[in-house]
């Protein structure tokens, strides 16, 4: 069962291409910050604009540096079969737990082209696979229904809900059982997410706020309400500010405030505004990150 505090990776850009040594500097800290997991390659990670080379090449640096202390689920979502499974097969063979798989975008399949997509890569990539459903990326929204019936195959083994639907993961618990995992992809309502049935989240702030974001989720797990609260409201504006213009740009430029990363990002994304650069660091020294 993956749970907890799981970061959903920036990727370090240098001119040119990866900076491959900010990136495994940059895993090696969520490692000792105490981050439960690993997401190299999701939306965080600029998939989109990596090459395919690229993009394996960040999984394999990603689990270079993990050596199995944590693990590490990888990005390997298309809107096409065809490359999403190859993407996965490509994660097995470079050694990571999982792969988290977004739901197609663009094409917007049917609930029955949802379930064949996915048992497509099922059959193909032996790992365990962790649907990725977010509507408002994706425009489709895989139903509950749908996902009890990927359930039902061995390697189906979770879902990130970032349909920030909190009725979702209840119901889903209550369809498809706690054994299967259920990770937020939206940070402002992890807390309420958890209390619903959730096991963990794939998170933007934990970028920012390793250490915060996993005592979090200790805290949850320890039954202490209080501390969980304390830090939830610590992290509010940041999770806010985080989202002010497209992601990962805000992340990326608290990554280089903090002097953990370039803040490159590529286009079509662009730099954000200064208004939000204001705001990004005014929530950061809220949640005691900067001084």
């Amino acid at each position: 069962m993956f749970q907890g505090s799981i970061v959903a990776l920036i990727t370090p850009f240098a001119e040119g291409g990866l900076d491959e040594a900010a990136f495994q500097s940059f895993v090696e800290w969520q490692i000792a910050e105490g981050t439960d997991g690993l997401v190299p390659v999701g939306t965080t990670g600029e998939s989109p604009t990596l090459s395919h080379q690229e993009h394996r090449r960040v999984v394999e640096l990603c689990i270079e540096v993990a050596r199995g202390k944590v693990p590490v689920i990888a990005g390997a979502g298309s809107n096409s079969t065809e490359e999403a499974t190859a993407l996965a097969i490509h994660a097995k063979k470079a050694g990571a737990d999982a792969a988290l798989v977004v739901t197609p975008y663009y094409n917007k399949p049917t609930q029955e082209g949802l379930f064949q997509h996915y048992k497509a890569i099922h059959d193909s990539a032996d790992l365990p696979i962790i649907i990725y459903n977010i509507p408002g990326r994706s425009v489709v929204d895989m139903s509950v229904e749908t996902m009890a019936r990927l359930a039902k195959l061995p390697n189906i083994v979770g879902v990130k809900d970032a349909t920030n639907d909190l009725a979702r993961p209840l119901r889903t618990r209550v369809e498809l059982g706690a054994d299967f995992c259920q990770l937020s992809g939206e940070d402002a309502t992890v807390t309420a997410f958890l209390a619903q049935g959730g096991h963990g989240c794939i998170s933007v702030t934990a970028n920012l706020a390793p250490r915060l974001c996993a005592r979090l989720h200790k805290a949850w797990r320890q039954g202490d309400l209080a501390s969980m609260a304390e830090i939830r409201d610590r992290l509010m504006p940041l999770h806010r500010a985080l989202f002010l213009e497209a992601s990962p740009s805000p992340v990326k430029y608290g990554a280089e405030l903090l002097g953990k990363a370039p803040s490159r990002v590529r286009l079509p994304l662009v730099p954000p505004t200064e208004a939000t650069k204001q705001a990004v660091r005014h929530a950061m020294v809220h949640a005691g990150l900067l001084n």
